[in-house]
């Protein structure tokens, strides 16, 4: 701005003074990170966790199953295992526990003990692993 005229003398000062362009603002030493990364970064958070469904929930609360932090390890290594190997509906075999889980959804769809494997049938599935 012309301090004598008190008028702008270019199209670039007024725009800079009245229209205020958008500034990125950057923390010293952070890294930019774009949205599309930090969206897979939270999908891959999310896939890597094993979930229960709501039926295999129930049939843990009814036939009071519970498991301890080494057989929910060996759970998830089992189901890390089948999809290594290109199933996608797999039983796991734990102790006397087994697990139909989804692989490519890591959702345990059901689970039962030994009292339920009486007949040793499983079916839609295509591979088990027994840990």
């Amino acid at each position: 701005m012309d301090k004598l005229t008190n008028r702008f003398t270019s199209i670039e000062q007024v725009a800079g003074r009245y229209l205020k362009p958008n500034r990125i603002t950057e923390t010293a030493g952070a890294p930019q990170v774009s949205f599309e990364e930090i969206l897979r970064g939270k999908q891959s958070e999310e896939s890597s966790e094993l979930k229960f469904s709501k039926h295999a929930s129930m049939r843990l609360k009814e036939r009071n199953i519970s498991l301890t932090m080494e057989q929910s390890a060996r759970l998830e290594s089992g189901v890390l295992r089948a999809g290594e190997k290109g199933i996608k509906d797999s039983l796991v075999m734990i102790d006397s526990l087994a697990f139909i889980v989804n692989v490519p959804n890591r959702t345990v769809v059901t689970a039962m003990d030994q009292t339920e494997q009486q007949d040793n049938i499983y079916t839609n599935i295509d591979g088990a692993v027994i840990m």
